[in-house]
């Protein structure tokens, strides 16, 4: 899926939850803007400056700085608090209508005022564009939008949608002036204009430049005069070397595996600091239920015992991921270790030896290992070499590894060509529905032909009818402990996240939680 790749939070209360949606927002704080402008390096590249079209990393970074929505994330939580509206609330109990009031004073960045209109716009804009490369996909569930005045938002769903408020908290939700872009087609001028803290000055293929929005209305101070965001393209060996030289003040996002290690072993030093926090991007392997191999629910099983989770983020993440044993990663609310407490930490030979007994089967498994190391980088190939190897060295599996250009590799899942294959994951919100929801049923993401009636028929159905998410958590602990008994796909590790910088940099951890969401305005210069 998408994008979209911290410091570990606990879940907020419901009680907590449903305050800060219907009564929090006032208009205090301010843009503030004391201190000096950053520079901050990415290898992401941002795709579009229109909140229409992104649907990555790099643009998503953009929107949350540039734009404001109705909701946002705060800093190390998960549970959206109101940000251009005042409040935001269900009405009724069955979570298809909701509610905005929007704050006093709104305006963009070129002085024009914040309505309804604006707002019903936007969504409406998102959906009519439809852009295979934008966010429209998460705002299906809108039937209709009324704006009864300037300062009222009533959403219409089609069916109850409990994950609407995280869903438009999200870079989906983000709120444009309609006089500034068309209705029926994309903006392509490199500009922006929104409410957020920030406004951009300037876009090219090198470099943007932001400087603090004097017209914003929100909770937010900003720390920092103004940001350049360098990007290099994927060029991991050049950020790395222009941050220890002092050209860029802060890294985020496109260091891999080995240059974050050796930073961090200097750490402390004069040059770099590495500042770590848990994020939510996680790597499955997904079996396809329909192969005459992985079809096997012993074979799956027997895989589930061998796979040695703690040598893979050792000697292939060095450090840099940590053991997942759900298809729910730590850090979101309803997360367990249902594949821990039956398969256990470490490996089991001979309780894979005797599941695959059990079934009759005799003789080493042949078995083939896709990856895509052009969508999910080199180690991809390290990782599944060594899982094969852990396989093989149990002497029931006989494993080998083969990689697919990304392109060739999305059109073989489809065609049901694999057997077992990687498959990695970005939240859009940091929900459990989207670590579920998008896995199972009929045209599931993972095109692994599994379909489970009560996690499709059930389970599913209820979460989304809820809209105090605590209250669904019983029902996601069932879904993943179904998901842990028929393994239709193995989770393998959750990724950490990073962000270096010079020593003189503060305030990067309040962009490192599982909201995914970078907040230019915490990070300060001394």
């Amino acid at each position: 899926m998408m994008r979209r790749n911290q410091w570990l939070v606990a879940p907020l209360g419901a009680a907590t939850a449903a305050a800060l949606l219907s009564g929090c927002g006032s208009t205090e704080g301010g843009v503030g803007g004391g201190g000096k402008g950053v520079v901050m390096g990415i290898s992401d590249k941002v795709k579009s400056t229109d909140p229409a079209s992104g649907y990555d990393p790099g643009s998503w970074l953009l929107f949350n700085n540039v734009f404001q929505s109705l909701l946002s994330f705060p800093k190390g939580g998960t549970a959206p608090e109101p940000d251009a509206a005042q409040s935001c609330v269900f009405d009724g109990s069955d979570s298809k209508v909701f509610k905005c009031t929007l704050r006093e004073g709104l305006k963009f960045s070129n002085g024009n005022s914040l309505t309804s209109k604006d707002v019903k716009y936007s969504f409406e804009r998102t959906l009519k564009i439809k852009d295979p490369n934008g966010p429209a996909v998460l705002l299906g569930s809108i039937a209709g939008i009324d704006t009864p005045d300037d300062k009222t938002v009533v959403f219409r769903l089609k069916t109850s949608d409990a994950t609407f408020p995280s869903k438009i908290a999200s870079g989906a939700g983000a709120i444009v002036d309609h006089r500034e872009y068309p209705a029926d087609k994309l903006r392509t001028d490199n500009k922006a204009v929104g409410s957020g803290v920030y406004k951009l000055d300037s876009f090219t293929n090198k470099a943007a430049n932001f400087s603090v929005n004097d017209s914003y209305t929100g909770k937010a101070k900003a720390k920092n005069t103004g940001v350049t965001l360098k990007f290099f393209d994927g060029d991991q060996t050049s950020l790395k070397n222009t941050l220890e030289s002092g050209d860029v003040d802060f890294a985020f996002r496109g260091l891999n595996a080995k240059d974050i290690a050796g930073l961090a072993s200097k750490s402390g030093s004069q040059k770099v600091e590495v500042v770590q926090g848990t994020g939510a991007e996680v790597q499955y392997l997904v079996f396809n239920t329909n192969d005459p191999v992985t079809g096997k629910l012993p074979v799956r099983k027997a895989i589930s015992y061998l796979v040695d989770r703690e040598a893979l983020v050792k000697d292939v993440y060095e450090g840099t991921a940590t053991p997942l044993y759900s298809i729910i990663p730590a850090g979101i609310p309803a997360h367990n270790t249902a594949f821990f407490d039956r398969y256990g930490g470490a490996p089991q030979p001979e309780k894979a030896k005797a599941a695959l007994k059990a079934a009759n089967i005799s003789g080493k498994v042949k078995l083939t290992l896709y990856g895509t190391p052009s969508r999910y980088g080199p180690a991809t190939d390290q990782q599944l070499s060594l899982i094969a190897k852990q396989l093989n060295d149990s002497g029931l599996f006989e494993a080998d590894v083969k990689s697919v250009e990304y392109e060739q590799y999305e059109k073989d899942i489809a065609a049901g060509k694999y057997g077992v294959y990687v498959i990695g994951w970005v939240p859009d919100y940091p929900d459990a529905d989207n670590f579920t929801q998008p896995f199972f049923g009929p045209g599931n993401v993972l095109g692994n032909n599994y379909d489970n009636k009560e996690i499709t028929g059930t389970i599913i159905p209820a979460t989304s009818a809820k809209s105090d998410r605590v209250s669904a958590n019983p029902d996601y602990t069932r879904l993943q402990d179904i998901v842990a008994e028929e393994i239709p796909v193995l989770p393998l590790w959750q990724g950490k996240q990073y962000a270096v910088s010079r020593p003189n940099i503060t305030g990067l951890q309040w962009s490192l939680d599982a909201s995914t969401v970078f907040r230019f305005w915490e990070i300060s210069k001394g």
